[in-house]
């Protein structure tokens, strides 16, 4: 049996079964004398009659549907049900005390017929409100839990998509700068061909991965600055200014590599006489500050293509606003920061 089934026939057992308890406490409190064999009986049908009865009801709903219907439709049925498992519960028991004792019919009425019809009514009434509200609630757990996977899954597919995205205009940034030297140097060439064979196996290594340790991805950048002294020779300086405590801090896979990559293009690429790139990273508190500093200016639009769209989303989707990106000019200088908001 299910945690909820089981859940669901102690509720049932125990409800009833206190309510006849008030009833035996209130009859003995009142008249000692008429708690006796009889109203025992009595008490016992009733519980065994409005478990079967309200369970019946139960049915009827599931059976019908009834539980998927709006509030404004659902409302009337749940009334006329009601009374209707009330007529059901009042026959049964009034049946059921016939049998125990026929001179009860004798004190029979119209008023007390329908007084006891009204009291069964309110109970089972009682009984629907209950359930409806414990069936709403697991069906908004459930809708929570449902919409949460969904957008677990979405973000998963945006990811990769994102990461994706990187291989190629990673590859294509390379293959420039081997393409340059290839009639200059044919063996430094083949050594840079090897070079980024290397950094493609583990591009794709880290491509499958949600977050890889900072020194991998700083590895990663190492090796593509390399290819990329080819083709900048002396117009390419880097510096690094590392914190050797942060070498396993994790980080999304490719995100210093394409600050380093946009730093490159929109900044390096369009100086005549290059440039520096400086990377660096530092704690600050319960920061965790990454920046990549480059020579050049911040175009007007802050839209650069793949790679800032490409970060900022990143960000957003595995962050949820405990990492920050922004661009900042200081002097001849653009700095590139990444800050994660973390203990560590």
């Amino acid at each position: 049996m299910s945690a909820s089934r089981w859940l669901y026939w102690a509720a049932q057992s125990i409800g009833w079964s206190s309510y006849c308890a008030l009833i035996l406490l209130a009859t003995y409190a009142d008249e000692p004398s008429k708690v006796d064999v009889e109203l025992l009986l009595h008490l016992s049908m009733l519980v065994v009659f409005s478990v079967f009865s309200t369970h019946i009801m139960r049915y009827v709903f599931i059976k019908l549907n009834w539980l998927e219907l709006r509030p404004s439709p659902l409302l009337p049925r749940v009334i006329l049900a009601s009374f209707l498992c009330s007529l059901l519960i009042f026959g049964e028991t009034t049946f059921s005390s016939f049998v125990i004792n026929p001179k009860e019919f004798e004190q029979f009425s119209v008023l007390s017929v329908v007084i006891n019809i009204l009291a069964i009514l309110v109970l089972v009434l009682f009984w629907n409100a209950i359930y409806f509200t414990f069936h709403f609630i697991q069906k908004s757990r459930k809708q929570e839990l449902n919409n949460i996977s969904l957008e677990a899954i979405k973000n998963e597919i945006e990811l990769k998509n994102l990461r994706s995205q990187l291989n190629p205009h990673f590859l294509f940034n390379s293959l420039n700068s081997i393409r340059a030297l290839i009639e200059l140097d044919p063996s430094k060439a083949k050594e840079s061909l090897t070079t980024l064979s290397n950094l493609l196996r583990k591009s794709l290594i880290y491509g499958k991965e949600t977050l890889v340790p900072l020194e991998d991805e700083i590895n990663m950048v190492s090796h593509y600055l390399e290819l990329e002294k080819i083709r900048f020779e002396e117009r390419l300086k880097i510096s690094w200014k590392l914190d050797e405590s942060l070498r396993i801090f994790p980080v999304p896979p490719f995100i210093l590599q394409m600050l380093v990559e946009n730093a490159i293009k929109h900044g390096i690429s369009n100086l005549i006489d290059g440039g520096e790139i400086e990377i660096q990273t530092r704690k600050s508190g319960e920061q965790v500050i990454i920046e990549v500093i480059n020579s050049g200016k911040l175009r007007n639009e802050k839209d650069t293509g793949i790679g800032i769209q490409n970060v900022l989303r990143r960000l957003d989707i595995q962050y949820k606003g405990a990492a920050e990106f922004e661009l900042i000019q200081q002097k001849n200088m653009v700095i590139a920061r990444l800050t994660f908001k973390t203990e560590l």
